[in-house]
């Protein structure tokens, strides 16, 4: 068989014959393993909705709000892929004309208001009309024909520094590499009404997407990012409209075999489109290929879009790409003036661009052969024409998966622990939340945040009231904070216990604190425990398969223990807070086996001498030996700390000195 005749497809139609369907039911199969399930992705999806839906109603009107954009917001987890963040100030807003200022409080808002009458499509100015109490935003102030406004590049500038040390500005954001994984921060402003500019895109939306969603996303408004059109006549002062949330919407109400054609066009660029010169390697980005499956879903030429046809999808992707690469013009989706490629896609690199795109037209669906990851998939239907191929989700990943995902994505926390001094609106927050309707995903996560807000509030509520206070004060918050970390044990993992056990350590009691940390320790010996996402799959379906998600994470799931730095829970690890703080690094990650050993030896000091250093000896051979199932790559610099504070403790010196050296050879994490 000839492959190349085999993948022909004509430049104006598809014939979507016996063959084709086949080779495309096994591209879904491998986009399944790659990109997700739609059970995947919805999991990943719903614990971020709830978790950034949480974290709207407690975070104060001077406070900053911050969300997960771009790909890994959108469901995908692929190797590779960047984190984007967009902070914004709660209590500053853009209005897009006057009238619209009628809806805010200017003694506690800050309002804006955005003139694009001289900008380009999809850019604007940003004027100030109220005063602005934010040194950065004040510092970023021009006066423009007696007028003041805020400059993006100045604001770019000074709030780059904000993000995680070394970062760097790279468009409108900090960029950085963190934990090997590159990562994005925009400091923008939001605004909650719909730009003018973008009205035809609510007159497009006839067959997709449903008005329900057109609906949510126009009540949703937009935000605007620090950054101005390079040939624009303000482009230092102009900011750019940013539609992430629109996009994310617009994404999660594709079907899946939609959004998987959007993952495999992504495979393809990184694969394919730009590995074939150095010159053109940079044209084309992650988001061209958002916009192009946005028109093509709009202009109903994807319907009915399945694993039998989803290789046909790509392909009217492909050409509408190669069109547009041809006439130098890729339209947003919004605001259809606004050329993508205005400033990248023009001239000698245009041409090059083209004639690459145009070779690898003329092979056909060929040219996906030279994506390493989709490549195996096509060859073994090739070489086994007869292979049986089963399509149905629900037989591509155990329950054992699943689990292992939904525990991942909902042990990510997000920024609400500095302003855990608002217990009361928390707790009220919290208890509205339990009455609203969730996802069986949703409530996972919501019960591990739970868990997780108590303990942070227990914590909080005896450094409010230390020792010094009045006895009555003391002994209230005290019985609140013990209630608290009993029912966060409740509703956390495994692991969660071991706040308890520090509680109870910085509190003195502790005999207390060891018999939480041995009821802790039965518990992580359990043959079926899943850490860390490590699990034996036999043992952990026998203990707890076809329980409730609830069930599954008080019973048989641990994870690290997080320790923000603002917040005090053992006296002895008040330094590297302290140094942590002044990196910008939030919180200590700590495993929970090297916390357990800490604990442990802490609390025998005053007890038992031959015990405390029975637990050291523990602690000493798990970071010495561990091969990484215990002590992640990136915790084992805080490991070795432990341990040097350990040996600190009981005199010997030269053994924390090479533990504490040991430290620095270590990724730092921390």
């Amino acid at each position: 068989m000839n492959i190349f005749a085999f993948f022909k497809m004509d430049s104006f139609s598809i014939e979507i014959c016996e063959g084709l369907q086949h080779m495309s039911e096994t591209v879904f199969v491998g986009l399944c393993e790659m990109v997700g399930t739609s059970q995947q992705v919805a999991i990943r999806r719903e614990t971020w909705d709830i978790k950034e839906l949480v974290e709207r109603r407690m975070i104060p009107l001077n406070g900053v709000l911050g969300m997960l954009s771009g790909s890994m917001r959108e469901g995908f987890r692929l190797k590779g892929s960047d984190y984007d963040i967009m902070f914004w100030l709660n209590n500053h807003r853009v209005i897009m004309d006057m009238s619209q200022s009628e809806y805010y409080n200017t003694a506690n808002t800050t309002l804006i208001l955005s003139e694009s009458s001289e900008s380009p499509p999809g850019f604007t100015l940003l004027q100030l009309l109220t005063p602005s109490r934010y040194k950065i935003a004040l510092s970023a102030c021009v006066r423009m024909n007696d007028r003041v406004y805020i400059t993006s590049s100045i604001y770019r500038q000074l709030s780059c520094s904000l993000a995680i040390s070394n970062s760097t500005v790279h468009g409108p954001c900090g960029s950085g590499v963190r934990v090997g994984v590159e990562y994005d921060t925009a400091h923008c402003l939001v605004c909650d009404f719909w730009p003018p500019s973008a009205s035809s895109w609510i007159d497009r939306c006839h067959s997709w997407p449903d008005p329900e969603v057109v609906g949510d996303i126009v009540r949703n408004g937009c935000h605007f990012v620090a950054i101005g059109h390079p040939l624009g006549p303000h482009g230092n002062e102009e900011w750019r409209i940013s539609f992430s949330k629109a996009e994310y919407k617009l994404v999660s109400s594709m079907n899946h075999c939609q959004f998987l054609t959007y993952g495999l066009l992504k495979l393809f660029l990184k694969e394919v489109l730009n590995q074939q010169s150095e010159e053109t390697s940079k044209l084309l980005c992650s988001y061209h290929m958002k916009t192009t499956v946005f028109w093509a879903i709009q202009h109903n030429t994807l319907p009915h879009l399945c694993p039998q046809n989803l290789l046909a999808a790509f392909w009217v992707c492909f050409k509408l790409l190669i069109k547009w690469v041809y006439e130098g013009i890729c339209p947003n989706f919004f605001i259809p003036q606004n050329n993508l490629f205005l400033t990248k896609v023009n001239g000698s690199a245009q041409n090059r661009l083209f004639l690459q795109l145009h070779e690898l037209y003329k092979k056909g669906l060929a040219c996906l052969l030279q994506s390493s990851s989709i490549r195996s998939y096509i060859m073994d239907v090739l070489y086994n024409p007869r292979l049986s191929i089963c399509t149905d989700e629900s037989m591509l990943r155990s329950e054992v998966d699943n689990d292992v995902d939904l525990v991942k994505e909902s042990s990510y926390v997000l920024a609400t622990t500095g302003y855990l001094c608002l217990i009361t609106k928390i707790i009220n927050s919290l208890d509205q939340f339990m009455d609203s309707p969730m996802t069986q995903y949703q409530v996972v996560a919501m019960q591990k945040f739970t868990a997780f807000i108590l303990q942070q509030t227990s914590f909080r509520l005896q450094t409010m009231y230390p020792k010094t206070g009045v006895n009555k004060q003391i002994y209230i918050s005290d019985k609140l904070s013990c209630l608290m970390l009993k029912l966060a044990a409740k509703f956390g993992y495994v692991s969660d216990m071991l706040y308890s056990a520090m509680y109870y350590y910085k509190t003195l009691r502790y005999r207390e604190a060891l018999s939480a940390i041995e009821m802790t320790k039965v518990k992580l010996a359990e043959p079926y425990l899943m850490y860390n996402g490590h699990v034996d799959r036999e043992r952990y379906t026998e203990a707890v398969g076809g329980q409730s998600w609830s069930t599954k994470i008080r019973q048989a799931v641990a994870w690290d223990i997080t320790l923000y730095n603002s917040i005090c829970y053992i006296n002895e690890l008040i330094p590297e807070q302290q140094s942590a703080l002044q990196n910008r690094i939030p919180a200590l990650v700590i495993p929970v086996f090297v916390l357990l050993h800490f604990l442990e030896f802490l609390c025998y000091r005053h007890i038992d001498t031959t015990l405390s250093q029975a637990a050291l000896d523990e602690l000493q051979v798990l970071v010495h030996l561990d091969q990484g199932l215990y002590v992640d790559v990136y915790n084992r610099d805080i490991s070795w700390e432990i341990l040097g504070v350990c040996q600190q403790i009981t005199g010997n010196l030269p053994a924390a000195l090479y533990s504490y050296q040991q430290t620095f050879t270590q990724y730092p994490y921390h």
